[in-house]
Parts: C-alpha cells; sequence; structure tokens
C-alpha cells in the first residue's frame, strides 16, 4: 500500500489563492471574540456575515474547477458519492458521548485526493447531512468548516507507507477530533455563560487572558465530548483505514483524475493501472 494522492480537486493558482482566502476568513470567523468585542461595529452578526461570505467562496472554488476543468465529472461523482456516504453515516454516532463516525471517511478521503477535495467534501458532507437529519441552524456553518479544515489538513500530511501511514492517519484523526471540538466552541463560548463566570467571555480583556478563559471553558465544558470523537476516530482509522485507502486508490487509478498541466507526464505513468 503506497501513499500516493490522486490530486483529484487540482488546486489552479487562481483556485488556491480563493481557497486559502476561505481558509483565512474561517479562521477569523471562529477566532474574532479574541479581537472584536461583541457590540463593536455591529460586530455580534459578524460570523454570520462573515459565514455567508465563506459559503459563497467555497462555491466559487468548485465552479471555477469546473470550468478550468479541474473537477471532472469522475470526481464530481465521487465528491457526491462521499458526501452521500458522510450524510448517511454521521447518525449513526449522532453525538451521543462524543462519537461521531464522519470523520474517518473525510480524513482517508482528503489522504488519498488532496487538500482541494478534501476541503470541499468536508463542506458537503456537512451541509448534506444538515439537511437530511434537520440540523441546519447558526451552527451549520461553523460545523461545515470545521470539518473542511479537517479534511484539507488531511491532504498536507507527510509521506508514509504501509502501517506507518495507517497510525499516521489514526493519530491525525485522532487529533482532529480535538480540534473539530476546540474550534466549534468557539462559535457559542462568548455568549453562553454569566459574565461573572471565571471562564466566561469578557470583552476587553487582554489577549492572553482571554485564551486562557477560553481554554478553561474547553476543558471544563468539552474534554470528555471531544475524547470520544477522539477515539472513535483513532479506532475507525485503525480498523477500516487499509481496506477504505486500498478502495480510494483503487478508484483512483481507474479514474484517472487530472492533474496539473506541469505533472502530467509524471502522474499518468504514476496512476496507470498495473
Amino acid at each position: 500500500m503506497t501513499s500516493r494522492t490522486a490530486t483529484a480537486v487540482r488546486l489552479t493558482p487562481r483556485a488556491g489563492v480563493v481557497m486559502a482566502l476561505a481558509a483565512f476568513l474561517g479562521l477569523v470567523a471562529f477566532f474574532w471574540p479574541f479581537v472584536v468585542a461583541p457590540g463593536t461595529f455591529g460586530s455580534t452578526y459578524a460570523p454570520l456575515l462573515i459565514f455567508g461570505v465563506l459559503l459563497v467562496l467555497v462555491l466559487c472554488v468548485v465552479l471555477s474547477e469546473i470550468a478550468e476543468g479541474g473537477i471532472d465529472s469522475k470526481a464530481l461523482a465521487m465528491l457526491g458519492v462521499l458526501s452521500a456516504v458522510n450524510a448517511a453515516l454521521r447518525p449513526l454516532g449522532a453525538g451521543t458521548a462524543g462519537v461521531e463516525t464522519v470523520f474517518f471517511v473525510l480524513v482517508l478521503a482528503g489522504r488519498v485526493y488532496g487538500p482541494g477535495f478534501g476541503f470541499v467534501l468536508g463542506c458537503t458532507s456537512l451541509f448534506a447531512s444538515a439537511l437530511i437529519t434537520g440540523g441546519v441552524g447558526p451552527w451549520m456553518p461553523y460545523q461545515m468548516f470545521g470539518c473542511a479544515f479537517v479534511g484539507m489538513l488531511a491532504g498536507f500530511l507527510p509521506r508514509a507507507t504501509g502501517r506507518r501511514e495507517v497510525l499516521l492517519l489514526a493519530v491525525y484523526g485522532s487529533l482532529s477530533g480535538y480540534l473539530f471540538g476546540f474550534l466549534l466552541n468557539l462559535s457559542f463560548w462568548p455568549f453562553s455563560l454569566d459574565p461573572n463566570s471565571s471562564i466566561a467571555y469578557l470583552p476587553g480583556l487582554p489577549f492572553t487572558e482571554q485564551w486562557h478563559r477560553y481554554v478553561a471553558f474547553d476543558l471544563a465544558t468539552s474534554l470528555g465530548w471531544d475524547t470520544g470523537r477522539a477515539v472513535t476516530n483513532f479506532v475507525c482509522v485503525l480498523l477500516a483505514g487499509p481496506a477504505v485507502l486500498t478502495t480510494f486508490r483503487r478508484a483512483a487509478r481507474r479514474a484517472r483524475f487530472r492533474a496539473p498541466v506541469c505533472f502530467e507526464a509524471h502522474r499518468t505513468a504514476e496512476f496507470e493501472p498495473r
């Protein structure tokens, strides 16, 4: 088993800039409480406005890739299938005790098909799941982009093979469970506690003190749930990872996803069926 990446979503310079901008705005939307106080210049609604822009940017990424041939029909079909699979898997865990069954497919797909595919799959999976389960609400954009970051970062993991690769992905899956919870808590922390609490958000505090308050809040309220998610990711990747990676890579060889022009000859030879 090799560590080849199929690059199902080709990151052209234009798409790379758009995706980088979307990722940057996503981080701003998550971490705005540390730099802007609620009520300042209408910033209470800033996250909703920023995520509205982010949704448009992700759509622009997909449309620009289709227009330039970066996503062919096979890649779109794979994206649709895996989004449906994740949407169906998510209710199996339903977040009970932190158990989430949606992440291990996202991590493995991001690893095999590249960071661009992982980013888009994270968004589409959570969007489809929200429509199916009735989970549409102000938290949905946060969940979409939290998963988008998880899928994207999986595509940037270092090369590895065999058991080392599976172990690498299992450890990353476990860490991403904590990362997802850490990011998602930022969406409601500024509005969830009595301001008199020692772990509540308090506008105007220095960054370091505000950060200490949030870390204490995350540990006190979310550590158990995030641990359940982390353990689920680790076990699922460790047990199902080898078979799923093999299946994904076989599909990539058969689909022969397009690659950037400068790597076309190399990639064509690399993914020829054996």
